[in-house]
Order: structure tokens, then C-alpha cells, then sequence
């Protein structure tokens, strides 16, 4: 199958409010699943959210208690992975009959990870993908990510990937996806910047890839009252604007971007069209140089604390002996 309709959503958080994000994400697959969809990628942090312009507080050498109050807030509303959230994102997907790609804020114990998660279109939960580098600020508030969630997953429609945000600018993990074969690379973010469709063209030409970017469109008053950041409090203001494209592997735009409004964008794709492409560019085949250049992706999980017991010891020791 090569022929298919997929879709970013422009839509934004109600930010500390995870069952009413949930009912919005709830309306918007409905939506999607009428205009025949296979694919839905959703933004960045869209189920927990972005706290556009909050500082939690910190200072170089300083927090306050108020930041950790902020901080608590933000963790309640994180999601557990897997959920009973991840369950009802699940059943979304399941009534699309689509595969659906969303950023969620994912609470383990007590940090949280900026998290991609996928779903096919039976609702499972096919696997997530943790940020590997949270940009500035995020440090706060986000751990990193490890190799062992950089999957790309082979399905009926094609090989789906995601990259966070900040993530597309970092060369080896966008090599490390072209060499595991994904064609239709997910994008989630909240970069509203002009500079940012630049990067989504590039990486869909450098990648012979189609890249589907979904950013948030999020105002202030998808915010609670008490969200203490500069500026006036006009419900309309818009703290991220959208900008939610998706690019064919030529680097053509063929949908969007959209700014200033909530939106579904469409497309209909052949993903021969990365066969194609890659006619005369395959980053990771004949334009490679392997006798030259050489990348190793470490993709073990990196646990902070190993328990074993005394009796896998001795074993370990009696082999060697």
C-alpha cells in the first residue's frame, strides 16, 4: 500500500487539565476519522502541555516555593505510560481505524519526560520515543530520554518516526532515523518560527522523507487564571501561534502552514515518492561514505538503579571460572 491521507492537528492544551485536553483530543480524531485519515500526528506536550512563559520559579542558584508548586501542578497533570490516559488515547485511535502520533508529558515516579507516543489503529500502544534533549529552560522540568525509545515502527502505511521539537536539529539522531528506513517522519513541536518550516523542508529533502510537523495553537485562555506570566491576560492572546506543515520528500510543501486558528491538515501521499527521492540522494546508502564516516546508537536503557540477587552473581562468576 502506498497510497494514503494523513494529518497534523493544530490544537492546543487546556493546560493543568487533562480530561478536558482529553475530551478536545476526543473531538479533533472524530473530526480527522470523517475526512478518512490512516495517520494523525498531534503536537508537542499536547496531553500534560507546555507551559509556555512559566520559569517554575528558578534562578541561577535559587527556587522558590512557588516554582515547586508550579512543578506539582504540572506533574499531576503528566499522564503514566503505559495509563488509564494512554487507554483512552488508545481508543481514539481505535475508533479512527488510524494510526495516531501525540506528545504527551509522561511522570515517572517523580521526574517527566517530554514523550512521543504511537498507536495503531487497533488502539494499542505500539511504543513512545522520550526527548532526548530537552532545549534551554526544559532542563528544568524534563529529564532526557535514552537510546532504547528511538523507534521507528514498520507498518501498513510505512515506516513512522518522531522527533521532538529541538530534536530535528541534531545530525546523528536524524541519521539514526534515516537508517532505520522511516518515510513518514513525525515532527511534533511548539516552534512557531519561520525558521522552523526552513528545517522541516531540509529534513524532508536531506531525508527523502514525507515530514509531518504539528505544532500547538495555544492562547492564553487555554490557560487557568493563575498561569503567572508577562504580559496581558486577554483569553485571545496567543502564546503559540501553529505553523503545522507537512512536506513532501522533495522538500515541497503540500499542506500549510496554518497560523492563528486550531486546524486539520490533510494530505493525500504515495510513499514511492521516497523511492523516488532517493534516486539521486539516500543519506544512509550511495551517498553514504561508511569508509570514511562511521555513527554507533547505543540503544540500551540506561537505568539510574540495577537490582540483581547474590545468586545471579555467583553464576556469573562460576561460568567464568
Amino acid at each position: 500500500m502506498s497510497a494514503c491521507r494523513v494529518a497534523v492537528i493544530q490544537a492546543g492544551t487546556s493546560l493543568f487539565d487533562t480530561p478536558k485536553t482529553l475530551e478536545r483530543m476526543e473531538a479533533l480524531c472524530v473530526e480527522a476519522a470523517s475526512q478518512g485519515v490512516e495517520l494523525a500526528v498531534f503536537p508537542e506536550a499536547y496531553v500534560g502541555g507546555y507551559p509556555k512563559g512559566l520559569d517554575f520559579g528558578a534562578r541561577m542558584g535559587t527556587r522558590s516555593a512557588e516554582g515547586r508548586e508550579d512543578y506539582l501542578r504540572y506533574w499531576q497533570a503528566a499522564i503514566d505510560v503505559p495509563g488509564p490516559e494512554c487507554k483512552a488515547i488508545g481508543s481514539f485511535a481505535a475508533k479512527m481505524k488510524s494510526h495516531l502520533v501525540t506528545g504527551v508529558i509522561e511522570r515517572d515516579g517523580a521526574t517527566l519526560y517530554c514523550t512521543v507516543l504511537f498507536f495503531g489503529p487497533d488502539g494499542s500502544l505500539l511504543g513512545k520515543h522520550r526527548k532526548l534533549m530537552p532545549t534551554a529552560s526544559e532542563r528544568l522540568v524534563w529529564g532526557q530520554g535514552d537510546g532504547s525509545t528511538i523507534p521507528v515502527f514498520d507498518t501498513h502505511i510505512g515506516k513512522i518516526g518522531a522527533a521532538i521539537c529541538w530534536e530535528n536539529y541534531m545530525p546523528n539522531l536524524r541519521q539514526t532515523m534515516y537508517a532505520k528506513g522511516i518515510n513518514l517522519w513525525c515532527a511534533p513541536t511548539v516552534d512557531e518560527r519561520e525558521i522552523w518550516q526552513s528545517s522541516m523542508r531540509h529534513i524532508a529533502y536531506e531525508g527523502r522523507t514525507f515530514v509531518l510537523s504539528a505544532c500547538q495553537y495555544f492562547t492564553r485562555g487555554d490557560a487557568p487564571a493563575n498561569y503567572d506570566i508577562a504580559g496581558d491576560n486577554d483569553p485571545a492572546r496567543e502564546l503559540i501561534r501553529g505553523g503545522s506543515v507537512i512536506v513532501s520528500p522533495m522538500g515541497e510543501v503540500i499542506a500549510g502552514p496554518v497560523y492563528g486558528r486550531e486546524a486539520i491538515i490533510t494530505a493525500d501521499i504515495d510513499l514511492m515518492d521516497t523511492i523516488r527521492g532517493k534516486y539521486d540522494l539516500d543519506v544512509v546508502g550511495h551517498y553514504a561514505r561508511p569508509d570514511v564516516f562511521t555513527l554507533q546508537v547505543n540503544e540500551a536503557e540506561k537505568k539510574p538503579v540495577e537490582f540483581f540477587d547474590d545468586s545471579e552473581v555467583l553464576l556469573c562468576d562460576e561460568d567464568e571460572a
